[in-house]
């Protein structure tokens, strides 16, 4: 028989047949941040499907507010996105006085907005760090943890507290500033005014990160809007939302700043976005520091809180996007409802989305990417 009869003959086995697989990520896995499980349906490396299932730390801020008086109620949201707590407390105390009527003295205005973006600076710096690791890159970390220690300090100093806080009241701030705080906080913008560009050298100029994030998880404008996204992941696909400047609260109208936006929509336009943002943050503080105004720290405010019935919603800029709070009164001591708006959730509703078609590896990077905190999803 020929060489080419014997080929003619060789039968060949048929196309191989393959299946999805059903991963669980989470809920306990070092990249989700949280008690988080993502249902990944896999076919080989590349991902079919994912659905974030959370609820793991669910806790009933929302009911417990019934509960409570609305003074009492304020060192509770500190436990919502625990890593920007101030904004948390500065939502809901306009919350209540748009409810009440009342209206905070010019100098309390002053120090929420310092505390506020020594805040985001201290939430961007643990983002920017985690997201480092996550992805292999691991002396970012050490640099970010170190400086946001700085941060730390600053608010033991201030209210005796280094993540939940406590210090926004109802009509003002719990307290003046100390002695030294001016001195401490202008040392650390002093010293924070070359670290973004250090950490664009570790991060943003290594080839390995780049490959990593460059491309990964676009979002475009219309998913964004369609999904309810903000803070920065919004602005990262070209879209200048800040309600600081687009929807101006507090004295921020009075502050030099710009909106930091990309437009690629990919996980490094979102990092670009942050680390921008930190540099606009030690401006305002500066600027804040700069014209702080005498005065008092606090309306006058009634012992027994009891705004008129009612309703309200109140939102502000945070790290991760627009937080509120919608209230209803009915003229007691305690909220008749209490709603919250977490950036969070509706960041985390992304996922199917980003990660349908992208490899395994690549799950990370966009997770790091996006900067969800589960504890004010499960809330």
């Amino acid at each position: 028989m020929s060489k080419a009869e014997t080929l003619q003959t060789i039968e060949y086995p048929p196309a191989l047949q393959t299946e999805t697989l059903t991963l669980n990520m989470g809920p306990q896995h070092p990249s989700t941040h949280g008690a988080l499980r993502i249902i990944l349906r896999l076919d080989g490396e590349r991902v079919v499907s994912a659905q974030p299932d959370f609820g793991y730390v669910h806790r009933g801020f929302e009911k417990m507010a019934e509960a409570m008086t609305y003074p009492q109620y304020v060192y509770l949201t500190d436990r919502l996105d625990y890593l920007s707590a101030l904004f948390n407390e500065w939502s809901y105390c306009l919350a209540c006085e748009t409810l009440a009527g009342l209206k905070v003295p010019r100098r309390a205005e002053y120090l929420r907005v310092i505390t506020g973006e020594l805040c985001r600076i201290s939430s961007h710096l643990v983002w920017l760090g985690s997201m480092g690791m996550d992805l292999g890159a691991f002396t970012p970390l050490t640099y970010t943890f170190r400086d946001r220690e700085m941060i730390l300090e600053i608010f033991d100093r201030l209210c005796g507290q280094r993540m939940t806080f406590n210090y926004l009241r109802i009509g003002g701030v719990a307290r003046d500033l100390p002695a030294g705080f001016t001195e401490q906080t202008r040392a650390f913008l002093k010293y924070f005014e070359r670290m973004p560009d250090l950490y664009d050298q570790l991060l943003s100029e290594n080839a390995i990160f780049l490959g990593r994030v460059r491309g990964i998880g676009r979002l475009s404008p219309e998913t964004a809007h369609h999904h309810a996204v903000t803070g920065p992941n919004l602005r990262g696909s070209g879209v200048p939302l800040d309600l600081r400047k687009s929807e101006p609260y507090s004295v921020y109208p009075e502050f030099e700043f710009k909106v930091c936006i990309e437009t690629e929509g990919d996980a490094l336009a979102r990092y670009r976005v942050r680390v921008e943002e930190m540099r606009q943050s030690a401006r305002i503080i500066a600027q804040a520091l700069d014209n702080l105004p005498a005065g008092e720290i606090t309306a006058k405010v009634s012992r027994v809180f009891r705004p008129p019935a009612g309703e309200a919603y109140v939102r502000v800029e945070s790290s991760r996007g627009i937080q509120g709070f919608y209230l209803v009164s009915d003229g007691s001591v305690k909220p008749a409802r209490c709603r919250i708006r977490v950036p969070s959730f509706a960041n985390l509703s992304l996922l199917p989305k980003l990660l349908a078609g992208v490899k395994i590896a690549d799950i990370v990077a966009i997770l790091g990417s996006i900067d969800f905190i589960v504890p004010e999803i499960d809330r």
